[in-house]
């Protein structure tokens, strides 16, 4: 395939992705992800990585005022631990393992917060989602769900926000990792950033998505998005 054929299919994927995630705070990497690693394997991480990079900035830019720093400190202090693993990963570990244990993790997870009706959020935990969301992000561009989850009972802006930022941070971390250790060609950032025009326009797109998920309805969007990127890294690494 060639780069009008991927501007048409990731392009898409990207603008539903984003679409999704400027609503709920998370969904690119679920969207994108498993559509450019089926057509345009040679693409990623980094393609999608740099595209991520985008769409969090203007989510910020709107309601970077919402933001819990204080949480994400800690988030990020995994995420530090994680990145450098999920290099590792991607050069050792085959993709199918990965992403059969990410979903399966996730998924556990999810069945974990239903079960009891609240997943606890303290230094421990956002640690650790910090650490699955390096690795995961680093090595799958999808690391978003650990982090939603724990702040699946919040309001819109706030879950939107703090996303953004861990997004934006961890994100940054995970392409300038990947490039010290060569795993960063120039082609999958050239691909990213020919995405960007279809980030930005599912971004302006979402505005009626946003109003409706903040009615409301943000905790049942964020556990919808969670579980279907789990059930999507499973069916993908399978197949």
């Amino acid at each position: 395939m060639g780069s009008l054929d991927f501007l048409l299919i990731g392009g898409l994927a990207v603008l539903v992705g984003a679409i999704v995630q400027s609503s709920v705070g998370l969904g690119v990497g679920l969207v994108a992800t498993p559509i450019v690693t089926m057509f345009f394997p040679s693409m990623m991480p980094g393609a999608i990585l740099v595209a991520a990079t985008v769409l969090p900035l203007a989510t910020l830019a709107q309601e970077v005022r919402y933001a819990d720093l204080k949480g994400l400190g800690w988030a990020f202090g995994g995420r530090l631990v994680g990145t450098p693993l999920g290099v590792w990963v991607v050069a050792a570990v085959p993709g199918r393992v990965l992403g059969t244990l990410v979903g399966v993790m996730v998924l556990a997870a999810l069945g974990a917060g239903l079960w009891s009706g609240h997943v606890p959020r303290n230094p421990g935990t956002l640690t650790t989602a910090g650490l699955i969301a390096g690795t995961t992000g680093t090595a799958s561009a999808i690391g978003g769900p650990p982090i939603a989850l724990l702040y699946q009972r919040e309001d819109g802006p706030k879950v939107r926000a703090t996303l953004a930022v861990f997004f934006t941070g961890g994100a940054l971390l995970s392409l300038a990792t990947l490039a010290v250790a060569g795993q960063l060609p120039g082609e999958q950032v050239g691909a990213g950033l020919a995405l960007t025009p279809f980030v930005l326009a599912g971004f302006l797109a979402a505005g009626p998505v946003r109003r409706y998920v903040d009615d409301g309805r943000m905790r049942t969007a964020i556990l919808g998005v969670v579980g279907a990127s789990a059930v999507t890294l499973i069916v993908r690494s399978l197949i």
